[in-house]
């Protein structure tokens, strides 16, 4: 029995793949810590994992320019390096692995000088800049598509697939049944509207408006997150549109059961679940990501053929509710859709990462 550290949080697109590896290698027999950012995100979804010891790390984000704001940055760092030292300390884990941004970059820094085997992994196409220092600390990364290894020709990369969480992939639902969960009908097409684990203004606003030209036989499965969850329900109600709306859904395995295309933003970990479950979406990528990683991300996608890529400027009614029509009212184009993405899915990826580090600790070395 060895001991794993996991740094993932500030999102669900680092926490959701952590968690993955981490039940991989708890039911091989190994006990793992999570460390995880002090959101309100990283409470929900480790609430109840009592498998794992789950400790919080204060959030700490790189200002831009020389400030008062950088030299608090630099004193909450070498803060958080001490605390996840002694945390290290404690529980003694035989590697560390980052997934990615800020959260991770206190606990490979520790675990480097801890001399442990340190690794990242880097979902996305283009890895941002908290990632591009922590696989300088680490010596490499572990990527989520093989277009990240290629952009980065100097750092050693080995090529993983971002993991999907247990629950996804143990818990898929026959559509009528899924559909059931909601409460919505089997004879109408379902569509999942998705912004990540904090929501997305945008897409919320675009849909609704699309949602009224697109008129009966459509109904919506609508993920809003927490500041628009009851300006959408109202809306929904109003317009007499058959919808399920909340802030996000905990068990995410029914909302792709149920639906028959995504109309989302192309967060790395989003993705993963998407071809996982052969869904065919329109991603629209966040418009302000860090160097545009969401539309290189959805490029990859649409390039297969997986999804269309539409800009947030882009997204007007008449246009959103066109793919959509373009799409759900041509079997033979979704069905190579769908093919296009189960192409797409790694589905071992939660136990090719756990087995990196199996190895690392086998031979004591560093990647």
């Amino acid at each position: 029995m060895k001991r794993f550290a996991i740094a993932a949080g500030g999102t669900g697109g680092h926490l959701f793949p952590g968690l993955a590896v981490a039940e991989v290698l708890h039911a091989r027999g190994h006990e793992v810590m999570v460390l995880t950012s002090e959101k309100h995100i990283d409470a929900v979804a480790t609430e109840g994992r009592t498998e794992f010891r789950i400790e919080r790390l204060p959030g700490i984000g790189l200002p831009r320019g020389l400030s008062l704001g950088t030299a608090r940055f630099f004193l909450r760092f070498a803060s958080g390096i001490l605390h996840c030292n002694r945390l290290l300390a404690d529980f003694r884990p035989a590697a560390v692995l980052g997934m990615g941004g800020f959260t991770s970059t206190a606990p490979i820094l520790a675990g480097r000088l801890r001399g442990l085997p340190v690794f990242v992994h880097e979902s996305n196409a283009i890895p941002g800049k908290a990632n591009r220092l922590n696989a300088k600390l680490a010596g490499g990364l572990l990527v989520g598509f093989q277009d990240c290894a290629r952009r980065l020709p100097k750092l050693t990369c080995t090529y993983t697939g971002t993991p999907v969480r247990n629950a996804l992939q143990k818990n898929k639902l026959p559509k009528t049944e899924a559909l059931q969960r909601f409460g919505l009908s089997p004879d109408r097409k379902t569509v999942l509207v998705m912004g990540g684990s904090q929501g997305a203004a945008g897409v919320n606003v675009a849909m609704m408006e699309a949602s009224l030209s697109l008129g009966a036989g459509f109904q919506f499965i609508h993920l809003t997150g927490a500041a628009d969850e009851e300006a959408v329900r109202a809306f929904y109600l109003r317009a007499n549109i058959p919808a399920w709306v909340g802030a996000f859904h905990h068990a995410m395995q029914e909302a792709y059961g149920a639906a028959d295309l995504a109309v989302a933003r192309s967060g790395a970990a989003s993705l993963t679940e998407l071809a996982h479950f052969e869904l065919p979406s329109i991603l629209i990528p966040y418009p302000h990501a860090a160097e545009d990683h969401q539309t290189f991300n959805a490029t990859i996608f649409s390039e297969a053929g997986a999804a269309v890529l539409l800009q947030e400027r882009d997204a007007n009614p008449s246009r959103l509710a066109g793919e959509i029509r373009g799409i759900l009212d041509e079997p033979t184009r979704w069905k190579e859709m769908r093919e296009a993405n189960a192409g797409l899915s790694v589905e071992d990826a939660a136990q090719r990462v756990a087995q990196v580090l199996l190895d690392a600790v086998e031979v004591g070395g560093l990647l």
